[in-house]
């Protein structure tokens, strides 16, 4: 063979595997559903929640037991995953705050690197993420979920793809249609915190309502993947932006708050299992980019947990980390999570812990205040009463799931809380957290009316310019 013919060989098989490689990058669906806690999806446990999809999903992936966010609070939440950036590190900490410019997201490295991109449903994260996406889309119907078929069958079809679509299911005010089951309230499961009566059950079973059109669109998106033939080429990843809108779970650091579902299947790609293993929502990016061969940013603070996909038993991180801040009234609690254990930390103790769904205008938030007027809640229905509250909180979530009992004062536990609030330290100081000098004020009193001056004040970080840090903390001890 002459060593021009030699060269047109090799250099037509190189083009051959260059696109065969480009053919086989995988696509992905982010499912991001709005206010669901982890423990409302029969994959998880849940007798009463009607999840078919979810179910199959779970059977045919793998199902992540320990996913925590880095907030329970909307955009924040959001904000942190998409840059793979803690809450603080940001710019965009507090609820309604917008990314600033500057920050690379993980879908923008996906569409540079020839990626078609797309966002649906509900933004919340600000101008400075649409960059990273071709088409955004406002979404359509009352879960925002109407148009993703479309998008996924009118998607050019020469290029991978990544698709963020986000719901709006399950949040407040509720809306029935007939894409999900109606649900029975005698039977909604009514956790230990809340008043079980009829109202409160009620409330649980409406909201079941709009956890099962999450999962109602995760079937017809699952279908039109297999009528593509693109199922085995496709990451599904389902997750929540933070827990469900109830008193005590939404914007809490406890796990009904704060621990996400996390479930992602690709079959072909994605042997299934379940995993135990710590992870960050601000992994899930770097995971995302590591599967589809692109380098991420130096920004970015969150870790490739693949090697748990390869090997559910793998251990990526020791430690995750989340925080609480204003949303609509002022918080400032930090936590973080090692092995069976959780531990908070409260800045700003003299505060009650509030949020817009613990005000009396919602039924299970109203069934608790008339019980509080009455005398009638237990001690752990009292919990959005509390003031002060505690400054340190620790609970073994293996023994105590529903963090009722503190054991920060109990001396048996000594070391482990030197242990964790020592970790929780090096990771303020490692990340640039601050408490603000100047924080922002309640947007609204505790029974939900407006105040007529709201100011944003200073946030997280500010006065260490946490946005120029990229350290990511204690990973692994």
């Amino acid at each position: 063979m002459s060593r021009l013919l030699l060269y047109l060989f090799l250099f037509s098989g190189y083009l051959m595997a260059d696109s065969k490689g480009a053919e086989t990058r995988p696509n992905f669906i982010f499912f991001i559903t709005d206010d669901i806690s982890q423990e409302d999806l029969s994959p998880y446990g849940n007798a009463y929640a009607q999840t078919p999809n979810l179910a199959k999903l779970a059977q045919e992936g793998m199902l992540f037991e320990n996913a925590y966010l880095t907030i329970s609070s909307c955009s924040p939440s959001r904000c942190s995953m998409i840059t793979s950036r803690y809450p603080h590190n940001t710019g965009a900490p507090e609820l309604h705050t917008q990314l600033p410019e500057g920050l690379d997201t993980f879908p923008l490295l996906l569409k540079r690197a020839g990626y078609y991109t797309a966002l649906s449903g509900k933004h919340h994260m600000g101008k400075a993420v649409n960059p990273g996406f071709e088409l955004v889309s406002k979404g359509k119907g009352p879960g925002k979920e109407e148009d993703w078929v479309s998008i996924l069958q009118n998607r050019p079809k020469d290029k991978p793809f990544f698709f963020w679509f986000a719901s709006s299911d399950a949040h407040r005010n509720w809306e029935f249609n007939d894409e999900a089951p109606i649900y029975i309230p005698d039977d909604a499961p009514v956790p230990p915190y809340m008043v079980n009566n009829k109202e409160t059950r009620k409330d649980l079973a409406d909201y079941y309502h709009e956890v099962s059109r999450t999962d109602t669109y995760v079937g017809k998106l699952r279908r039109e993947l297999a009528a593509q033939h693109i199922e085995g080429d496709t990451y599904f990843i389902y997750l929540a932006d933070n827990g469900r809108p109830f008193p005590r779970d939404k914007v809490r650091l406890y796990d009904s708050g704060i621990k996400t579902p996390l479930i992602i299947a690709c079959p072909g790609r994605l042997n299934p299992g379940i995993s135990q293993s710590l992870v960050s929502s601000i992994d899930i990016g770097p995971t995302i980019l590591d599967l589809s061969g692109v380098d991420k940013s130096p920004q970015m603070q969150g870790i490739s947990f693949l090697p748990i996909m390869k090997n559910p038993e793998a251990v990526t991180r020791h430690y995750v980390f989340a925080e609480h801040n204003w949303h609509v009234h002022q918080a400032h609690e930090r936590m973080v999570r090692s092995g069976p254990w959780v531990y908070i930390r409260n800045a700003w103790p003299h505060l009650q812990s509030m949020c817009v769904e613990q005000a009396p205008a919602f039924p299970a938030a109203k069934a608790l205040w008339q019980a509080e007027e009455e005398g009638k809640l237990n001690t752990h229905q009292r919990d959005i009463f509390l003031i002060p509250r505690p400054a340190q909180e620790l609970y073994h979530v293996g023994k105590d799931p529903f963090q009722l009992h503190n054991v920060a004062a109990d001396k048996s536990n000594a070391d482990i809380l030197k242990n964790l609030d020592a970790a929780l330290d090096q990771w303020v100081e490692q990340t640039g957290d601050t408490i603000p000098l100047n924080p922002t004020n309640d947007r609204e009193d505790i029974y939900g009316v407006k105040y007529p001056k709201h100011k944003r004040g200073t946030m997280p970080g500010d006065e260490r310019e946490a946005t120029k840090i990229n350290h990511p903390g204690p990973i692994k001890k």
